[in-house]
Protein backbone atom coordinates (compact mmCIF):
# COMPACT_ATOMS: atom_id res chain seq x y z
CA UNK A 1 0.00 0.00 0.00
CA UNK A 2 2.99 2.56 0.29
CA UNK A 3 3.17 3.86 -3.19
CA UNK A 4 -0.73 4.06 -2.99
CA UNK A 5 -0.46 6.46 -0.29
CA UNK A 6 2.82 7.89 -1.98
CA UNK A 7 0.66 8.38 -5.14
CA UNK A 8 -2.06 10.20 -2.94
CA UNK A 9 0.61 12.27 -1.13
CA UNK A 10 2.23 13.35 -4.69
CA UNK A 11 -1.46 13.91 -6.41
CA UNK A 12 -2.02 16.22 -3.33
CA UNK A 13 1.14 18.26 -3.85
CA UNK A 14 0.67 18.32 -7.93
CA UNK A 15 -3.28 20.15 -7.00
CA UNK A 16 -1.42 22.08 -4.47
CA UNK A 17 1.51 22.96 -7.04
CA UNK A 18 -1.65 24.00 -9.84
CA UNK A 19 -3.47 26.43 -7.59
CA UNK A 20 -0.20 27.82 -6.96
CA UNK A 21 0.52 28.31 -10.16
CA UNK A 22 -2.85 29.86 -11.33
CA UNK A 23 -2.76 32.40 -8.75
CA UNK A 24 1.10 33.59 -8.90
CA UNK A 25 1.71 33.11 -12.27
CA UNK A 26 -1.96 33.65 -13.91
CA UNK A 27 -3.26 36.08 -10.94
CA UNK A 28 -6.18 34.22 -10.33
CA UNK A 29 -6.39 35.13 -6.44
CA UNK A 30 -8.38 32.66 -4.84
CA UNK A 31 -11.79 32.71 -2.64
CA UNK A 32 -12.22 32.13 0.71
CA UNK A 33 -14.15 28.84 -0.32
CA UNK A 34 -10.89 28.19 -2.76
CA UNK A 35 -8.83 28.50 0.87
CA UNK A 36 -10.70 25.82 2.81
CA UNK A 37 -10.74 23.57 -0.16
CA UNK A 38 -7.20 24.04 -0.70
CA UNK A 39 -7.14 23.47 3.09
CA UNK A 40 -8.51 20.12 2.89
CA UNK A 41 -5.80 19.32 0.20
CA UNK A 42 -2.99 20.11 2.51
CA UNK A 43 -4.49 18.27 5.16
CA UNK A 44 -4.99 15.18 2.31
CA UNK A 45 -1.62 15.25 1.95
CA UNK A 46 -0.30 15.41 5.32
CA UNK A 47 -2.64 12.15 5.94
CA UNK A 48 -1.13 10.50 2.93
CA UNK A 49 2.83 10.89 3.30
CA UNK A 50 2.52 9.96 7.01
CA UNK A 51 0.52 6.57 6.14
CA UNK A 52 3.20 6.22 3.14
CA UNK A 53 5.89 6.73 5.64
CA UNK A 54 3.96 4.42 8.31
CA UNK A 55 3.17 1.54 5.97
CA UNK A 56 0.47 0.39 7.73
CA UNK A 57 -1.31 -3.20 7.83
CA UNK A 58 -4.67 -3.82 7.82
CA UNK A 59 -6.34 -2.20 11.21
CA UNK A 60 -4.05 0.58 10.24
CA UNK A 61 -4.94 1.25 6.90
CA UNK A 62 -8.63 1.40 7.77
CA UNK A 63 -7.91 4.33 10.25
CA UNK A 64 -6.19 5.77 7.48
CA UNK A 65 -9.40 5.12 4.84
CA UNK A 66 -11.62 6.96 7.81
CA UNK A 67 -9.54 10.01 7.79
CA UNK A 68 -9.26 10.00 4.22
CA UNK A 69 -12.76 9.45 3.79
CA UNK A 70 -13.62 12.47 6.41
CA UNK A 71 -11.15 14.77 4.85
CA UNK A 72 -11.97 14.07 1.73
CA UNK A 73 -16.26 14.57 2.86
CA UNK A 74 -15.14 18.19 4.49
CA UNK A 75 -13.25 18.88 1.47
CA UNK A 76 -16.04 18.06 -1.05
CA UNK A 77 -18.65 19.82 0.74
CA UNK A 78 -16.66 22.80 0.51
CA UNK A 79 -16.20 22.52 -3.52
CA UNK A 80 -20.12 21.47 -3.44
CA UNK A 81 -21.28 24.81 -2.23
CA UNK A 82 -18.52 26.37 -4.05
CA UNK A 83 -19.83 24.67 -7.41
CA UNK A 84 -23.40 25.40 -6.22
CA UNK A 85 -22.30 29.09 -5.74
CA UNK A 86 -20.93 29.35 -9.33
CA UNK A 87 -24.03 28.08 -10.91
CA UNK A 88 -26.43 30.54 -9.28
CA UNK A 89 -28.58 33.03 -11.70
CA UNK A 90 -26.70 36.26 -11.56
CA UNK A 91 -29.55 37.89 -9.64
CA UNK A 92 -29.27 35.37 -6.89
CA UNK A 93 -25.41 35.49 -6.40
CA UNK A 94 -24.56 36.64 -2.76
CA UNK A 95 -22.86 40.03 -2.17
CA UNK A 96 -19.15 40.22 -2.33
CA UNK A 97 -17.92 40.47 1.50
CA UNK A 98 -14.50 41.15 3.13
CA UNK A 99 -11.06 39.07 2.67
CA UNK A 100 -10.76 35.96 4.30
CA UNK A 101 -7.42 38.35 6.01
CA UNK A 102 -10.10 41.15 7.61
CA UNK A 103 -13.04 38.19 8.73
CA UNK A 104 -9.92 36.37 10.63
CA UNK A 105 -8.08 39.74 12.39
CA UNK A 106 -12.23 41.22 13.35
CA UNK A 107 -14.14 38.07 14.18
CA UNK A 108 -14.39 35.37 15.95
CA UNK A 109 -12.78 32.25 14.26
CA UNK A 110 -16.57 30.35 14.55
CA UNK A 111 -18.46 33.72 12.39
CA UNK A 112 -15.61 33.54 10.07
CA UNK A 113 -16.26 30.21 9.21
CA UNK A 114 -20.16 30.39 9.11
CA UNK A 115 -19.70 33.60 6.61
CA UNK A 116 -17.13 31.64 4.79
CA UNK A 117 -19.04 28.41 4.07
CA UNK A 118 -21.98 30.86 3.28
CA UNK A 119 -19.83 32.07 0.50
CA UNK A 120 -20.07 35.13 -1.23
CA UNK A 121 -20.28 36.85 -4.71
CA UNK A 122 -16.63 36.35 -5.73
CA UNK A 123 -16.82 32.90 -5.01
CA UNK A 124 -19.45 32.19 -7.30
CA UNK A 125 -17.41 34.22 -10.36
CA UNK A 126 -15.80 31.68 -12.81
CA UNK A 127 -12.57 33.02 -13.89
CA UNK A 128 -10.99 29.79 -15.36
CA UNK A 129 -12.07 26.41 -16.64
CA UNK A 130 -10.81 23.26 -18.48
CA UNK A 131 -12.32 21.20 -20.76
CA UNK A 132 -15.61 23.18 -19.76
CA UNK A 133 -15.52 22.65 -15.64
CA UNK A 134 -14.16 25.36 -13.18
CA UNK A 135 -11.36 24.95 -10.46
CA UNK A 136 -14.03 23.71 -8.02
CA UNK A 137 -15.27 21.40 -9.75
CA UNK A 138 -12.34 20.03 -10.85
CA UNK A 139 -11.38 19.56 -6.97
CA UNK A 140 -14.91 17.96 -6.35
CA UNK A 141 -13.79 15.16 -8.59
CA UNK A 142 -10.50 15.06 -6.58
CA UNK A 143 -12.38 14.88 -3.41
CA UNK A 144 -14.18 12.10 -4.78
CA UNK A 145 -11.76 10.19 -6.37
CA UNK A 146 -9.89 10.35 -2.57
CA UNK A 147 -13.06 9.40 -0.76
CA UNK A 148 -13.24 6.36 -2.61
CA UNK A 149 -9.82 5.33 -2.16
CA UNK A 150 -10.58 6.02 1.94
CA UNK A 151 -13.71 3.75 1.13
CA UNK A 152 -11.58 0.91 -0.56
CA UNK A 153 -9.12 1.62 2.18
CA UNK A 154 -11.43 1.04 4.86
CA UNK A 155 -13.86 -1.84 3.55
CA UNK A 156 -11.49 -3.87 1.98
CA UNK A 157 -11.46 -7.48 2.78
CA UNK A 158 -7.82 -9.23 4.16
CA UNK A 159 -6.47 -11.41 1.61
CA UNK A 160 -5.27 -14.86 3.10
CA UNK A 161 -1.64 -15.56 2.51
CA UNK A 162 -0.11 -18.89 1.05
CA UNK A 163 -0.82 -20.90 -2.23
CA UNK A 164 -4.52 -22.14 -2.25
CA UNK A 165 -4.92 -25.89 -3.92
CA UNK A 166 -8.63 -26.70 -4.93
Amino acid sequence: MRPLFALGFITCTSLMAIALYLQHVNGLEPCPLCILQRVAVIALGVIFLIAALHNPRTLGQRVYGLLIMLTATAGAGVAGRHVWLENLPKDRVPTCGPSLDYMLETLPFKRTLELVLRGSGECAEVTWRMLGLSIPSWTLIAFAGFFLFGAYLLFQRKRKSGLRFS
